[in-house]
């Protein structure tokens, strides 16, 4: 059965780092965008970053750009969410999340994704 599982938030004081997992089961990255989104409570599901899996093309919302990096390790199957310099208003739930790869310009919207994972939790807080 195909699967995506996040794993890596926690709590975090601001200017502190964290590191999110992206596992996928059941298939492999290759031929997919992965798009990593957020939630705050009371708020729209925003793109944070996404990757095309084949080539590395990558793109990032304005307000995480030169603090946050996606990177994919193709023989774990997995990508990752670097998250240096985090802010309070980075706080929601995180969610990876995956559709066959078409035009790249769009990644960043959730409505174009059909494979979702469970979301990890990321607190920041002083």
């Amino acid at each position: 059965q195909s699967q995506l599982v996040e794993s890596g938030g926690g709590l975090v004081q601001p200017g502190g780092s964290l590191r999110l997992s992206c596992a996928a089961s059941g298939f492999t990255l290759d031929g997919y965008t992965i798009g990593w989104f957020r939630q705050a409570p009371g708020k729209e599901r925003e793109g944070v970053s996404c990757m095309r899996i084949t080539g590395g093309l990558s793109n990032y919302a304005d307000s995480v750009k030169g603090r946050f990096t996606i990177s994919r390790d193709n023989a774990k199957n997995t990508v990752y969410l670097q998250m240096n310099s985090l802010k309070l208003e980075d706080t929601g739930i995180y969610y990876c999340a995956a559709r066959p790869s078409t035009l790249f310009s769009v990644c960043l919207l959730p409505q174009l994704y059909n494979a979702w994972g469970q979301g990890t939790q990321v607190t920041v807080s002083s």
